[in-house]
């Protein structure tokens, strides 16, 4: 309660209509496979284009060297043709795939990930300085002075910052350099290793002073092909806050290694002249990695794509995405093993929030064998695309077969924004797709739909479209995929939109204020046409109070709302019945 202390006149405000309500995106997707870069452990990259695909996965593979687990870019680019706009991608690589590194001593360089596009990083080092400043005394006792008072290790500088304990420093006087090491920088006072030489002529206190005092670091520049970047005054100073493995640890291409403590050196030496070694006196020194390998295909199998839940920000493969609230559509292109698609199909129906487009193998197009790779699965989580598609391979300059889960997922999201989720994502045209693998006739596809398998078609003069929009469920109620995502919408933007209930008063205020809200999040879903009925109470039903819930339920913290909705269901049979009127008629 509020506190009144002093007469006045009080303003406050509180909460009692109800809270407005938005859907959740039902079109980002999730991807999971093999790549030539990226990170193959924790969180998916977020996507947003193919040039932002090639950035952090590289391009796409070949079929020599990669085979059948080369359709992730493929799938990405096809994606964004057919109208996809965001997705999360994660790498997936062979066991024996190893990063390109250096054999430097001083520094050791790893790619961030492995595989041969590491062999195209290069780093170049050059020297670099983050402070500078002039002697403007000797510190020593007041008495001494000649030889007593040049040995004396503590200056007094014109400002110490900048300079830190352990950092190597340079004194230049336009003709030699001297390397010292500072051991205390306080106020004003620098206290170096070991006195400089040439007693009082290191002092200049003049307004633009020839001899100076300067830090040593270095300038890191990382590249590779058009990617650069630039890290500034790096310290080999394992103190330091600028020390080399601390900046570069934002690199998104190297991992870095200090061994310059184990280099032992009896003397203090530039840390560029400590990397460099007889090519000191260069204005940079480039170090090349190499002995990045891809692995091979061979070593791959299931359990990559499955992954491993190693704790979070290391989890693998599809085990990476539940750390992931975003994505809402699932797809391994390409990958067929009924070990990982039935992984997948289990990480949806865990989740309830994501749904799952899954590839049938390209050598299945006989209607038997189809049939057999469809009788795997039973899951309102997934659907099943059938054939492959023809397309044009940037890379081998000629036309060959892609899996069409992700063209599918770019359909989806494209029905999505353009019609809404309720719509099924089906008589729609796939782009960028030349030809089918194979073509269904209709005798064919009366065996295969109502199976719960969805065929791509060719049409004379209407292009090549999907031709079905079933799950591969058994039960009547969810065999068909928009019924199933439009629940997924509902639900979860039910449970985003009114996570302010949690720990308010459960009473009759909140109650009322919990049917507004759901209320009128309901009707707006039905008047974009996503429910069947002429009037809001035909399509849903919002029951919350003592109705729902008993004492027991209040006294354990529990609210309960009881919703139905009534989905709209697509015409997937059109019937004109058409007789022949006479004139007794």
């Amino acid at each position: 309660m509020a506190e009144y202390l002093s007469p006045g006149v009080y303003v406050e405000e509180f909460d009692s209509g109800s809270v407005p309500m938005e859907g959740v995106s039902t079109s980002t997707v999730g991807f999971i496979g093999v790549a030539q870069k990226g990170p193959t452990e924790g969180l998916p990259l977020l996507i947003t284009s193919f040039a932002d695909f090639q950035r952090y996965y590289g391009s796409y593979l070949s079929q020599n060297a990669f085979g059948e687990y080369r359709y992730l870019a493929y799938a990405v680019d096809h994606f964004f043709l057919n109208g996809g706009s965001r997705c999360y991608v994660m790498r997936v690589a062979p066991g024996d795939a190893k990063p390109s590194a250096n054999d430097q001593t001083v520094l050791h360089f790893t790619a961030k990930n492995p595989g041969v596009w590491g062999d195209q990083i290069r780093v170049a080092v050059a020297p670099a300085s983050k402070a500078k400043t002039q002697i403007l005394a000797i510190e020593g006792e007041a008495s001494q002075e000649g030889e007593a008072a040049s040995a004396s290790r503590s200056y007094r500088v014109k400002s110490t910052a900048g300079f830190e304990v352990d950092d190597v420093v340079v004194f230049s006087d336009g003709e030699q350099k001297q390397y010292r090491k500072v051991v205390k920088a306080q106020d004003s006072i620098l206290e170096l290793d070991q006195p400089l030489e040439g007693g009082d002529a290191v002092i200049d206190a003049n307004l633009l002073p020839q001899k100076v005092l300067r830090t040593c670091e270095l300038e890191v520049n990382v590249l590779c092909g058009d990617e650069v970047e630039t890290y500034e005054n790096c310290s080999l100073n394992g103190a330091s806050a600028n020390h080399i493995t601390k900046i570069l640890s934002r690199s998104n291409l190297v991992l870095v290694e200090d061994h310059s403590s184990e280099a032992g050196q009896e003397e203090v030496v530039s840390p560029f002249a400590l990397i460099a070694g007889d090519k000191k006196d260069a204005a940079s020194y480039t170090i090349a990695l190499s002995g990045g390998s891809d692995g091979s295909v061979s070593s791959l199998s299931p359990a990559d794509f499955m992954g491993e839940d190693r704790g979070p920000g290391k989890r693998t493969g599809i085990q990476a995405y539940i750390d992931n609230d975003v994505v809402s559509i699932m797809a391994v292109p390409g990958v067929t093993d009924a070990n990982v698609q039935l992984a997948l199909v289990a990480h949806c129906e865990n989740l309830k929030s994501r749904f799952a487009i899954l590839d049938i193998p390209r050598d299945k197009t006989k209607v038997a064998d189809v049939n057999t790779h469809r009788d795997i699965f039973d899951s309102q989580y997934a659907a099943l695309y059938n054939p492959w598609l023809q397309v044009f391979d940037p890379l081998e300059k000629r036309s060959i077969f892609i899996p069409p889960s992700g063209s599918m997922a770019g359909i989806y999201a494209r029905s999505d924004q353009s019609r809404g989720v309720q719509k099924a994502p089906a008589n729609e045209v796939v782009r960028g797709c030349t030809g089918l693998d194979c073509q269904y006739n209709n005798g064919e596809q009366d065996i295969l739909n109502p199976r719960g398998v969805n065929l791509i078609r060719a049409f004379s003069g209407q292009g090549i479209r999907v031709w079905g929009a079933r799950t591969t469920s058994s039960n009547g109620l969810w065999k068909y995929i928009n019924v199933r995502r439009l629940f997924i919408f509902v639900e979860e933007s039910i449970k985003a939109g009114t996570n302010w209930v949690v720990f308010e008063p459960n009473d009759e205020m909140l109650w009322a204020r919990v049917n507004r809200t759901i209320e009128a999040f309901l009707t707006r879903i039905w008047r974009d046409g996503a429910l069947m009925g002429s009037s809001a109470s035909e399509a849903f039903f919002v029951n919350i109070g003592r109705s729902t819930m008993t004492q027991d339920d209040i006294d354990n913290g529990r609210l309960i709302c009881e919703i139905g909705i009534a989905p709209v269901k697509p015409a997937e049979f059109v019937i004109f019945r058409i007789t022949q009127k006479t004139n007794e008629e």
